[in-house]
């Protein structure tokens, strides 16, 4: 029999991720959540709902967590009615969040002293590829706790790799995130510069793209910048924020250099103040510009 999986966080990314972990045949019961998305298609695929993360452990082999960050990662294992409340000898909880490393050691141990297991596995990509079971996992676990749940993570991602021991996933993800965010930021910064020295934005982009300045982030960057159509990719410039926080935390712990993360989470603070915590990632520039 597939094992018993549980899952908090129904969200732009949780969804696709339980649509595929149901669509394996993977028994699967969900947190109700006003952040939820609309649980119609899971409901209608056999999915079954719960009030709480306690009542969500007592009946699963496999919690995984997908929130915003460590503060709702500790909420929602530490709460009165959590997880850990629930948990039962043997479960093994994935946190597929964006996490500081220092939480992480500290949310695993209490999972431990539990009689649980803790892997952390943050994801990177986008909804539409969480739909698809498309998306990309940095996975923090000994090598035969990955081997036990290695076939459940690929039902909704393509990309699987094992970073290291505990906290590496986390580790990775925001080193990741600090080179992705802060090299949208920089040609972000560099394009509402261009539109003051009258530069074409075709014209910017399409030398970028032959140069050095050519990559996953420009590509990401085009519509926006030459079509005007940030939709692309909808995450919110505050949760760019978060990630560059949560890098600067963890470079300060490990007393690693930060000054150009500092700089960066500067860019992106200030984006917020003027734009809203909720204007998407792809309008930094616009931002930044006249």
């Amino acid at each position: 029999m597939k094992q018993r999986i549980g899952m908090i966080g129904i969200g732009l990314m949780g969804h696709g991720i339980a649509r595929n972990v149901m669509k394996h045949g993977y028994p699967l019961t969900v947190v109700e959540h006003p952040g939820n998305q609309p649980l119609d298609e899971l409901r209608a695929g056999g999915v079954k709902t719960v009030a709480n993360g306690e009542a969500l452990a007592r009946e699963s082999d496999i919690v995984i967590l997908c929130v915003t960050g460590s503060p709702e990662v500790e909420a929602v294992l530490t709460a009165p009615d959590g997880v850990l409340a629930g948990l039962q000898p043997g479960t093994i909880v994935i946190d597929c969040s964006t996490a500081v490393p220092a939480s992480t050691a500290r949310m695993a141990a209490l999972v431990e002293e539990a009689g649980g297991l803790f892997v952390d596995a943050p994801m990177t990509r986008t909804p539409k590829e969480a739909h698809e079971g498309r998306l990309n996992l940095l996975v923090g676990a000994s090598p035969e706790l990955f081997a036990r749940i290695e076939p459940l993570l690929r039902t909704y991602a393509e990309n699987v790799t094992l970073v290291g021991g505990l906290g590496a996933g986390h580790s990775m993800k925001l080193l990741h995130n600090f080179v992705s965010l802060g090299t949208i930021a920089l040609i972000s910064e560099a394009a509402a510069c261009a539109k003051r020295a009258g530069v074409d934005a075709q014209t910017f982009v399409d030398v970028l793209a032959k140069g050095g300045g050519g990559g996953a982030a420009l590509e990401r960057l085009r519509p926006a910048l030459v079509d005007g159509d940030p939709s692309g990719m909808p995450f919110h410039m505050s949760n760019a924020l978060k990630d560059l926080g949560y890098y600067v935390t963890m470079a300060g712990d490990t007393d690693a250099v930060d000054a150009i993360a500092s700089a960066v989470r500067g860019t992106y603070a200030d984006a917020v103040e003027r734009g809203g915590a909720h204007r998407t990632l792809l309008e930094l520039a616009q931002l930044l510009g006249p």
